[in-house]
C-alpha cells in the first residue's frame, strides 16, 4: 500500500530532476522566480496547490442572474468550444 504522504526529501529530489529534465526552461522558471522575489520551489509548491484544491463549481457563490442562467444553454455534443470561440473573436476583432 503507498503511503498518503511523501517524504519532503523524495519531492525535493524529484522536482530537482524535473528540474534538471527540463533544462532551458528551469533557467528561464529561475530568473522569472528571482524577478518576482520567491523562490522556484514556493512557486511549484503554490501552483500544485491551486490545481488540487477541491473547490467546485457548487462551492462559488452565483450571483442570482448567474443562477437563472445556469443550465438554460444546451450545447450540441460536437461542438468545438476553442474552434468556435476562436471564429467569433476572430469575427469580432478582425
Amino acid at each position: 500500500m503507498k503511503p498518503d504522504y511523501y517524504p519532503s526529501e523524495m519531492i525535493d529530489r524529484i522536482l530537482r530532476k524535473l528540474i534538471h529534465g527540463i533544462g532551458l526552461e528551469a533557467k528561464k522558471a529561475k530568473k522569472y522566480a528571482n524577478v518576482k522575489g520567491r523562490s522556484l520551489s514556493d512557486i511549484v509548491e503554490n501552483y500544485l496547490k491551486a490545481i488540487t484544491t477541491e473547490d467546485t463549481v457548487e462551492s462559488i457563490d452565483l450571483t442570482p442572474i448567474v443562477k437563472s442562467l445556469k443550465g438554460t444553454f444546451k450545447a450540441s455534443k460536437d461542438l468545438d468550444y476553442k474552434k468556435e470561440l476562436s471564429k467569433r473573436l476572430s469575427e469580432k476583432y478582425l
